[in-house]
C-alpha cells in the first residue's frame, strides 16, 4: 500500500528540514500522546512531521490565543485544539467525553504547558488518559539528533509517582531545542 498524501507530504517536509521519524510502535486508536520538550514554538514543526509521516491524525493542544485571525483557521485545520489557561474549564472532563465520544481519538498535549521553563509537568494528560482509561504515548523531537518519534506507551497505574518515575526515565535522553528552558520531570507537590 502507498503512503498517503498526508504521509508524502510529511516525508517531504522531513527531508526539507533534515528531520528523521522514528516510530516505535502502532499507536492505539485512541490515546494520550506527550511531547517533550517544549522549549520553542517551532516545536511544532517536528510534531506535524511526526503526525503526518506515520498517519497519527492526532488533536494537539495550544493556547487559545493562537486560535485568533490569522493563524486561527490553519490552527484548527491542521488538528489544534485551543484551551484558555486562565480560567477553569473542566477541560480535562471535556477531553475524557470527546475520548468517550469518537471515534480514533489521539490527543497530543506538552505537558510543560509552557515554552518557558516550568517547575513541574500540568498532570491534566494523566487524568485524561486514567479517566478515558486510555494510554499515554511517550513523544519527543530530539535536537541533538534531530529525529522525532513515538517511544513506549505507557497505561497509567493510578501511581502517579510511578508513572512519572517511568516518564522521567524514558525522556532523560531527549535534547529540547533550547536546553536551558528545559524544566525538570516532576510533580507539582515534589
Amino acid at each position: 500500500m502507498s503512503p498517503s498524501f498526508s504521509a508524502r507530504a510529511g516525508l517531504l517536509l522531513a527531508k526539507l528540514t533534515h528531520w528523521k521519524v522514528k516510530i516505535e510502535q502502532a499507536l492505539p486508536d485512541k490515546c494520550v500522546i506527550i511531547g517533550a520538550f517544549h522549549t520553542t514554538g517551532w516545536d511544532l514543526v517536528p510534531a506535524l512531521i511526526l503526525n503526518a509521516v506515520g498517519d497519527l491524525n492526532f488533536h494537539f493542544i495550544a493556547k487559545d490565543t493562537l486560535f485568533r485571525w490569522p493563524l486561527g483557521g490553519l490552527m484548527r485545520a491542521l488538528g489544534g485544539i485551543p484551551v484558555n489557561r486562565r480560567i477553569r474549564t473542566n477541560f480535562v472532563d471535556q477531553m475524557v467525553e470527546n475520548f468517550k465520544n469518537i471515534p480514533g481519538f489521539r490527543i497530543a498535549i506538552s505537558p510543560e504547558g509552557t515554552r518557558r521553563i516550568a517547575d513541574y509537568w500540568k498532570t491534566g494528560f494523566y487524568y485524561i488518559a486514567e479517566g478515558a482509561n486510555v494510554p499515554i504515548v511517550m513523544a519527543y523531537a530530539d535536537y541533538a539528533t534531530k529525529t522525532v518519534g513515538t517511544g513506549p506507551i505507557l497505561w497509567p497505574t493510578g501511581n502517579i509517582h510511578l508513572d512519572f518515575d517511568a516518564i522521567r526515565k524514558f525522556y532523560a535522553g531527549v535534547t529540547p531545542k533550547f536546553p536551558k528552558k528545559q524544566g525538570e520531570i516532576k510533580l507539582k507537590e515534589e
